[in-house]
């Protein structure tokens, strides 16, 4: 790219694993289950309140007895220091048991903790296979983690081809994957560069409220990519990327305003 033009924002993984998506819970005694229930209840109470403390003492009773939800919890909150000391290795563990049961979201987050290297070495070819394996499940935070690692060549080659597949695979529920395509189409990596279909992508992942593809489409507007160069649209883009909380897009509005 040429001096003095603004770069894109390509998205990354999410940087703590994500809360429970059931797919998968173990089958309970009715009366087991009505109680597990009730101290899920209690427990995610405790938790949304701030009481993290009661919360992982409820959800380690409820995890015990074979409730699902409750082992994400925990697996998050020691991946987090939430109401507990921080230990990944327990976070982990009960990753692990929830995507025994047959979780995609636990799958996911292993592989999550494998490409980090935290609580166990750095390991992309397990993190690939962990998200390969949640993908199966319909996860569609694990689909768009297959792509990021073939696009940029995490343990294996770059393909961008096949990344593109995995992303267009996430695209209906992942809307850093729909802001992926439209990265792809305007580098002209695996498709021929087209800023029109880069920014169809972008509007796509914005109407999500997407805040780093708010960002790329004001991107589009300042530098006239594929559309009519235009500072007051990329401004007005920008805000709303700012109001999303996207760095990339206050860094932006503070070197327009220096102009």
């Amino acid at each position: 790219m040429a001096f003095g033009v603004r770069m894109i924002a390509l998205g990354l993984f999410c940087a703590a694993p994500g809360l429970a998506q059931n797919a998968g819970s173990p089958k309970l005694p009715a009366g087991l289950q009505a109680d597990t229930k009730a101290l899920m209840v209690r427990g995610v109470e405790a938790y949304n309140s701030g009481n993290n403390s009661l919360a992982a003492k409820i959800f380690h009773e409820a995890a015990e007895a074979g409730e699902v939800e409750a082992m994400m919890y925990l697996g998050v909150m020691y991946g987090t220091a939430r109401g507990v000391d921080r230990n990944y290795g327990a976070a982990l563990n009960w990753f692990l048991k929830a995507a025994d049961a047959g979780n995609g979201q636990a799958m996911c987050n292993v592989g999550i903790l494998y490409y980090q290297g935290v609580g166990l070495p750095r390991n992309y070819t397990e993190a690939m296979r962990w998200f390969v394996k949640s993908s199966v499940t319909g996860n569609t935070e694990a689909m768009f983690n297959v792509g990021v690692m073939l696009r940029d060549g995490l343990g294996l080659p770059v393909n961008y081809t096949e990344a593109m597949k995995w992303f267009l695979k996430a695209d209906i529920g992942y809307p850093a994957a729909t802001n992926a395509i439209g990265v792809l189409y305007q580098e002209g990596k695996g498709v021929d560069r087209d800023y029109a279909e880069a920014m169809t992508w972008y509007r796509k992942a914005a109407d999500k409220g997407y805040a780093t593809a708010m960002y790329n489409v004001g991107v589009l507007y300042e530098n006239g990519f594929g559309v009519m160069m235009d500072r007051d649209k990329a401004i007005e883009w920008y805000k709303k990327a700012a109001a999303g909380d996207s760095e990339d897009a206050k860094s932006a509005l503070k070197s327009l305003a220096s102009k």
